[in-house]
């Protein structure tokens, strides 16, 4: 995973939507999105000859309002990429056909709803994970299925939200059975009890959360709460250019990744965007 350092010129604004497909890239990806900055990246498991199972988009709707989504293909299960493609295709088509009267929250449970019907057709056993964050005048409400990671910021450190994963050692932390340390190291660390592509799948809706200036998002699929504790996470995203807290990710991540002694270690497909509002040029009085 090579990282090149683009943190001096100013990103271009995107303007239309932008899906990442299982693809590997050789550095972090930044835009302007809905009144604030993000960086992208995704790049397949170090020495993994099947390719990358993730998928990723990032939707503008208008100045101050947008989607992120991040898929991650289920490993094990055939046709993985397949399923995190469909799924983040199927729901971009909806978000940008909004029928006329309907909220942004209808339309992404209608469009959760219409790619887990899309990857069960496949008729293959192929699913995914999916997360993704309605960014809307500078307040997000996050959705989730599965284990992939929502987690919100301040400045300081103050974790202002973060999703509980859909697999038991997610359960087992959020419930006290079990530690953080304890669950990363846990041989079913890998298993996710929700997917889409499931005839029981359950999308889980977080609250409406206000993002203040210099807060930080993260969505990222597991390859990354699976090599780095959130602590940790935490302090590398909260402060600093944004291009350099991924690029701090990137390179920690695939570090242990590729040294088992480094614990945690899990080779995996890694995908994340950060977000960051930006608080020049912003009225924020008026939002």
């Amino acid at each position: 995973m090579a990282v090149i350092n683009n943190t001096a010129s100013t990103p271009p604004n995107l303007e239309s939507p932008k899906i990442y497909s299982q693809q590997d890239l050789d550095h972090i990806d930044r835009c302007l999105f809905s009144g604030g900055e993000a960086v992208t990246f995704t790049h397949s498991a170090p020495d993994k000859t099947s390719g990358n199972e993730d998928a990723a988009a990032l939707v503008p709707l208008d100045e101050y309002s947008g989607v992120l989504i991040v898929a991650d293909g289920v490993g094990g299960s055939p046709g993985g990429g397949q399923a995190s493609t469909l799924a983040v295709q199927t729901l971009l088509h909806r978000i940008t056909h909004v029928a006329k009267g309907r909220s942004l929250r209808e339309t992404i449970l209608d469009g959760i709803e219409a790619a887990n019907h899309t990857v069960l057709n496949l008729g293959t056993g192929a699913a995914t994970t999916l997360a993704v964050i309605e960014v809307q005048r500078f307040a997000i409400r996050p959705y989730h299925v599965g284990d992939s990671l929502i987690l919100l910021t301040g400045q300081r450190g103050k974790l202002k939200f973060q999703n509980v994963p859909h697999s038991p050692t997610g359960y087992a932390v959020e419930s006290g059975l079990m530690d953080e340390t304890d669950a990363i190291h846990h041989e079913e660390r890998s298993v996710v009890s929700n997917v889409v592509g499931d005839t029981d799948m359950r999308i889980e809706i977080g609250p409406t959360t206000r993002i203040s200036p210099r807060d930080t998002l993260v969505v990222a699929s597991d390859g990354l709460a699976d090599n780095l504790y959130i602590d940790e996470i935490v302090h590398t995203i909260r402060t600093g250019p944004l291009p350099r807290a991924g690029e701090t990710l990137i390179r920690t991540g695939h570090q242990r990744m590729c040294n088992p002694e480094d614990k945690p270690s899990h080779p995996d497909d890694l995908t994340f965007i950060l977000f960051r509002p930006t608080p020049a040029n912003v009225n924020w009085a008026a939002i």
